[in-house]
């Protein structure tokens, strides 16, 4: 795997490490280096970043450079045989109110489907942790089931709340806080993503699987006590 990678410095801190597009299957590798070095992580760095297409590791300039850092991670990469674990699984709450969803009409009447079939459609699509990004706690998760896959609006929508379940293309993702968005906006969650605790901020890792559970709006205000709807 060492010689697909392209590695790029980033300040003096920092080296981005891009697969080679050309090797095919690239979010697993990205995840495979990305265990490799948290198994055995080179001296100085201090935290990787993976992205869908790319690696970031950070550094500290004090203890090792970027090409000090770039052979270290060719020969891990080129070292490394270990299986790829497997993320944990969460359940995530939603619901699909018509208040609470207010694309879902939308992405309906795109798909030639009906509500109800959306819903069921977007229940089972099997999510992962694709990687954090945008926002605090914004994890992008992939999934979502090809006639579902519709692209973005043609311009952002303001203020849309936290916890809105949104898709676009194959992704799906939970806000965190209040944004615009551009997303389609089908149903909103009362589960904890973003939270306060500096040693765990975040409810999934990135490889993490998550499933979809229904819920009804008696059950999200239950789950949503103090939050502004």
């Amino acid at each position: 795997m060492g010689q697909e990678l392209i590695f790029y410095p980033v300040a003096d801190h920092a080296l981005l490490v891009q697969i080679d597009p050309e090797a095919g299957d690239i979010q697993n590798r990205v995840w495979q280096l990305d265990q490799a070095i948290a198994a055995n992580p080179p001296l100085g760095v201090r935290e990787t970043v993976p992205a869908l297409v790319n690696l970031l590791v950070e550094f500290d300039p004090l203890i090792t450079d970027h090409k000090e850092l770039e052979t270290a991670i060719s020969e891990l990469a080129e070292a490394d045989a270990s299986p790829l674990e497997e993320g944990r699984l969460h359940e995530v709450l939603v619901c699909y109110d018509a208040e609470l969803a207010p694309d879902l009409e939308a992405v309906a009447q795109a798909t030639g489907m009906s509500c109800d079939a959306v819903i069921n459609m977007h229940l089972s699509g099997e999510y992962q942790v694709g990687m954090y990004g945008f926002a605090p706690g914004y994890a992008y998760l992939s999934g979502v089931p090809e006639p579902l896959q519709l692209p973005r609006k043609p311009a952002a929508v303001r203020d849309i709340a936290a916890g809105s379940v949104l898709i676009a293309g194959p992704q799906c993702l939970v806000t965190t806080l209040t944004m615009p968005t551009g997303w389609s906006i089908i149903g909103r969650s009362p589960t904890e993503i973003l939270r306060n605790d500096p040693n765990d901020a975040f409810l999934f890792d990135v490889r993490d699987r998550v499933q979809f559970k229904r819920i009804d709006r008696a059950t999200f205000e239950k789950q949503n006590i103090g939050a502004v709807l």
